[in-house]
């Protein structure tokens, strides 16, 4: 991943509602969640939303797609690992092989320990 990639990521993920519905996406998973029910969710205007869910898809970090009327956006868990390797590839000075403490550089489960 190159390094302005990850800043735009970065950057859509640092505001409360966008890291909030980036959030419910992930728990979502793949078959995304339609736009009305993240407003709804969240108690965001749609407006709002709208404008929040087009920088988190400007950064890659969300999907959308068309089912009739309706639109369904969902995470992409791709360029969110690929965020996550970016965030820790220099761990250990890149050989977390060599590392004392390898367990510190993979992230922490909610509900499951290192």
């Amino acid at each position: 991943m190159k390094i302005l990639t990850a800043v735009s990521s970065l950057s859509a993920l640092a505001q409360e509602s966008r890291l909030q519905v980036f959030r419910l996406l992930i728990q979502a998973g793949k078959n995304g969640v339609p736009a009305g029910v993240i407003g709804e969710k969240l108690d965001l205007p749609l407006s709002t939303l709208s404008f929040h869910l087009s920088q988190l898809k400007q950064a890659g970090l969300v999907a959308c797609r068309r089912e009739g009327r309706t639109l369904f956006y969902s995470a992409n868990y791709k360029a969110m690992n690929a965020l996550m390797a970016f965030l820790v590839e220099n761990c250990c000075q890149g050989q977390p092989d060599n590392c004392t403490i390898p367990a510190e550089c993979v992230p922490e489960v909610k509900g499951k320990q290192k």
